[in-house]
């Protein structure tokens, strides 16, 4: 993943690791010119303006260092979301629902932060790193047994510090696995709200047991492993001074100059211990980006598909849809095994009215997940107008469907295609009649508001699915959150109105009051399906208000 992000900004990378290697060569030249100027009487205004000119340089180089590699973190962390984004677009339902939301969430919201930090830390490990290079080659420069005792003593501190990151990386790991648990802690903190505040007990052991065990568990990987880290840092910093004192003390000797001489040494030791341990220090935040980056990594892996993106173009009309022998096995959570679904033999037509009935878990929302596209059989065939779909046309098969789902979302604009003035004056004019207009309107292609119960966020999704205009639609269960006039309306009113404008239409329903207004009846009893036959019921409803496929311009 950083090598991705690298090799899309190589270039804006190269001129700020440039910038960054200049402001450290500046550095030392500048910490060389005060230890000149303390130790030599050499011509001091020339001195002055080489020492004015090199310091100008220092800062002009930190600043443009700063900026270029602020501007990579910053397009790196808005690539890495929509890399991420793109990738959950395009990847099968099926493997999303496996993967679970918490963890892309994750991914988008703290992982993708912490790689965008490694652009930030890179420029300070590069330029101290030159500085500390720098120092050493200035060492060799005074006296060679001093460098050679500098490499002895940076060779344990580098043995020291890798032996600590091998055991500080792997409890980082263990924290960044634990916090995809942790935000799954955080959605149920909010949509769980009303089952916490209701039960006393829940909420304690909620918060003790789960939240906050997750949270301390968090906390305490990263800080053992951050805390590796500083020890590491630490006993380089030990390992810098135990230097300065043998160098001071043992090999520099009764020599004229000694005190010139322990003046200039002492100046760079201390002048490198700054630098040295801002490399330390940063380094594991780069180390916390490679594993952010390898999560990435991970998540996207996880999110793979053998579908073809279609193009926006006109469909067809609809004639039929048949399944053939369809099979899908999953875990069935409630039975603790794996439930087989099918084989299914079924065949929908333009303006009929199909129920679907069964007892909870009998498989009917996966079936109909099935028929939409949303899951590939695993066994059998589904054939839009006659032809096979495969991963070629899939998506393209699922353009003929509106669906609400019983965990169906809203979104506050409306995505679909049209003009803005048009689609608000259609959106305005369902809402009136769903009786919403007082509660929520379409103002410049969005709803002024979301915060609606259950029953009416339905009929706001009913809004999206007639402006849709699908040659299909599935809804499951919505009239379950209504209240008895507008189960009415959607029974006795909205289905005939759909079947009379030639839509094909499945309803996934328990109110068997209204089976008998079902073209087809369909029941669902542990993955089998049988098929109730039914009167036609065209002729048992008039429809007795102004049509909503009028107002939406379906029909």
């Amino acid at each position: 993943m950083l090598k991705y992000l690298i090799k899309q900004s190589k270039s804006q990378l190269l001129g700020a690791s440039l910038a960054s290697i200049v402001h450290g060569i500046c550095s030392v030249l500048l910490l060389a010119q005060i230890s000149s100027a303390l130790t030599s009487d050499s011509d001091r205004e020339a001195m002055a303006l080489t020492f004015a000119a090199t310091a100008l340089c220092v800062m002009l180089s930190y600043i443009v260092a700063a900026i270029l590699f602020e501007q990579l973190g910053q397009r790196a962390h808005a690539e890495l979301r929509s890399f991420i984004a793109q990738k959950v677009i395009a990847a099968d339902y099926r493997q999303l629902e496996l993967l679970g939301a918490a963890r892309v969430q994750s991914a988008l919201s703290e992982h993708c932060s912490r790689v965008a930090e490694f652009f930030v830390s890179f420029p300070v490990i590069l330029t101290n790193a030159v500085v500390v290079a720098g120092c050493l080659v200035y060492m060799a420069f005074l006296s060679w047994q001093v460098f050679l005792l500098a490499l002895l003593i940076v060779g344990l501190g580098s043995l020291g510090y890798h032996l600590a990151h091998l055991r500080a990386i792997r409890h980082l790991d263990i924290a960044a696995q634990e916090q995809d648990h942790l935000f799954a802690c955080f959605r149920s903190l909010t949509d769980g709200a009303k089952e916490l505040r209701l039960n006393r007990d829940k909420r304690n052991t909620f918060y003790d047991d789960v939240l906050q065990q997750s949270i301390e568990k968090v906390r305490k990987e990263r800080t053992f492993g951050m805390s590796v880290f500083v020890a590491s840092a630490g006993w380089g910093n030990f390992l810098i001074y135990a230097f300065i004192g043998m160098v001071l003390f043992l090999l520099v000797g009764d020599v004229p100059d000694r005190t010139l001489i322990m003046t200039g040494y002492a100046l760079v030791f201390v002048y490198m211990v700054g630098p040295l341990e801002a490399l330390l220090l940063n380094i594991p935040r780069a180390n916390l980006a490679q594993v952010s980056a390898n999560r990435i990594e991970e998540i996207t892996n996880a999110m793979t598909s053998a579908e073809s993106q279609t193009r926006s173009v006109e469909l067809p009309s609809l004639q039929a849809i048949e399944l053939r022998g369809v099979l899908h096995r999953y875990y069935h959570e409630q039975k603790d095994e794996m439930f087989t679904l099918g084989p299914i033999d079924l065949q929908f037509r333009p303006g009929e009215i199909t129920f679907l009935v069964g007892g909870n878990g009998s498989g009917k929302t996966t079936l109909a997940k099935l028929l939409v596209g949303l899951y590939p059989p695993e066994e059998g065939t589904v054939k839009l107008n006659g032809v096979a779909v495969g991963d070629a046309n899939r998506d393209h098969y699922r353009q003929f469907f509106s669906t609400i789902f019983s965990d169906f979302h809203l979104f506050d604009r409306l995505l679909e295609a049209g003009p803005g003035n048009t689609l608000d004056q259609k959106g305005n004019e369902l809402l009136a009649k769903l009786h919403l207009q007082n509660k929520v309107k379409v103002q410049n292609g969005a709803f002024t508001t979301l915060t609606l119960s259950q029953g009416q966020r339905k009929r706001l999704a009913l809004v999206v699915a007639y402006l849709e205009n699908r040659p299909f639609l599935v809804f499951d269960e919505w009239a379950a959150d209504q209240d008895p006039v507008f189960k009415e309306i959607f029974y006795r009113e909205l289905l005939p109105e759909l079947r009379a404008a030639g839509k094909a239409v499945l309803v996934i329903s328990h109110d068997d009051r209204y089976f008998h207004l079902a073209d087809r009846l369909l029941r669902m009893e542990n993955g089998r399906l049988t098929v109730d036959p039914q009167q036609p019921a065209h002729t048992k409803t008039e429809v007795s208000v102004p049509s909503l496929l009028a107002v939406s311009s379906i029909s």
